[in-house]
C-alpha cells in the first residue's frame, strides 16, 4: 500500500489592514506636502545656493578694459571685503535706531487698540476691525508714495496744518527721516497686529476675567495685568515678525530719498545690496553681503525667539 502526501502551497500572507491604511495615509500626506517642498527648494534653497556660488567669484576686465570681462574665483575675498566695509555696516546702525523707534510704538499701539476692541464698552467691533486692517492691504510701495505726497510742502494738507500752528516739518535731518519712516510703517502694519492680538484675546478664558472682576479688578487692571499677559505668546510672535520685516527695510527709504537728504543710496543693508548688484554690477560682492545679511537676520530671529520663550516661561 502506497501512501501519497499532497503538497500544499502556502497561502500568501496579507499585510494587516491597519498597515495598508497607514501607508495610504502617508502617500496622501506626501502628495499634499510635496508641492511645498518643491516650491521651497526652487524659490528658497536654490537662490541661496546660487548666491553662495556667486559670492565666490568677481568679474574683472582684462586688457585695459578691451579684453572683455572675465569671472575670476576669489574665494572668501568678497566676505572679507564686506566685513571691512564701514558703509555696509552703517546701514545696520540706521535700521537699529529705526527699530527702536518703530517696534515699541507699533506693538504698544496695536495692543492698546486690540484691548479697547475687546472691552465690553466697544461698539461696531466688526467695522472697526476692517477700518484698522485696511492700511495693511496697501502695498508698501504705494504707502510710501502716499506719505511722500503728505510730506511735500505746498501740496500736503498735513504740512499746511503744521505751518498754521507755527511749526515746520523738515525731513533733512537724520532723526526727522527716521520718524518719517517710522510713521509710514506704523500706519501700514499696526492693523495687522491689532487683528492678531484681538484674535488671541478671544481665546482668553472668560471665567478668568469674571474671577478678576469678582476680586475687584477694574477694567484697566484686567486689560493689562490679565489679558495682555495671557496673550504674551501672540505679542512675542508679532515682535519676531516685526523685527524680521524691519530689518528688510527698502521701499520706503528708497522713495523718501528725494525728500529726506539724510537718506542716501546705501542707507539700509538692502539698499546697499541693491546698489552693489544693479548699479555697480558687482554681483559677487552683492551676493556675499546678502548672505551675511540673511545670516544676521536668522541670528536675530533666533535671539528674539529665545528671549520671548524665556519671558513667557
Amino acid at each position: 500500500m502506497v501512501v501519497t502526501t499532497a503538497t500544499r502551497t502556502p497561502a500568501k500572507t496579507r499585510a494587516p489592514a491597519g498597515r495598508v491604511h497607514s501607508r495610504r495615509q502617508r502617500r496622501i500626506a506626501w502628495a499634499f506636502i510635496a508641492p511645498f517642498f518643491v516650491l521651497f527648494l526652487a524659490f528658497t534653497i536654490a537662490p541661496i545656493a546660487y548666491s553662495a556660488y556667486l559670492s565666490l567669484f568677481t568679474e574683472k576686465s582684462s586688457g585695459l578694459g578691451f579684453g572683455g570681462i572675465k569671472k575670476t574665483f576669489v574665494g572668501a575675498e568678497n566676505y572679507l571685503r564686506a566685513f571691512r566695509d564701514p558703509v555696509f555696516f552703517s546701514g545696520f546702525g540706521n535700521v537699529a535706531v529705526y527699530c527702536l523707534i518703530y517696534i515699541p510704538v507699533m506693538i504698544i499701539l496695536a495692543l492698546v487698540i486690540a484691548l479697547l476692541l475687546d472691552s465690553a464698552a466697544a461698539r461696531a467691533k466688526s467695522v472697526l476691525r476692517v477700518v484698522y486692517y485696511m492700511p495693511t492691504i496697501v502695498p508698501g510701495l504705494i504707502a510710501a508714495i502716499i506719505w511722500t505726497y503728505l510730506y511735500t510742502p505746498g501740496v500736503s494738507p498735513v504740512v499746511d496744518l503744521f505751518e498754521m500752528t507755527g511749526s515746520t516739518w523738515n525731513m533733512g535731518g537724520q532723526l526727522a527721516a527716521l520718524f518719517s519712516l517710522s510713521n509710514i510703517t506704523i500706519w501700514l502694519h499696526t492693523g495687522y497686529n491689532v487683528i492678531l492680538f484681538y484674535a488671541a484675546l478671544q481665546a482668553v478664558p472668560r471665567e478668568v476675567l469674571e474671577a478678576a472682576t469678582v476680586d475687584g479688578a477694574g477694567a484697566i487692571r484686567t486689560a493689562f495685568a490679565i489679558k495682555a499677559r495671557m496673550i504674551s505668546g501672540a505679542v512675542g510672535l508679532a515682535v519676531l515678525f516685526t523685527v524680521v520685516g524691519a530689518m528688510q527695510l527698502f521701499a520706503e527709504p528708497l522713495l523718501l530719498q528725494g525728500k529726506a537728504t539724510a537718506i542716501n543710496s546705501t542707507w539700509t543693508p538692502n539698499m546697499f545690496i541693491y546698489q552693489a548688484a544693479f548699479e555697480k554690477h558687482d554681483f559677487g560682492y552683492a551676493a556675499a553681503t546678502a548672505l551675511i545679511f540673511a545670516s544676521l537676520i536668522g541670528l536675530l530671529s533666533w535671539a528674539v525667539t529665545k528671549i520671548g520663550n524665556k519671558a513667557q516661561a
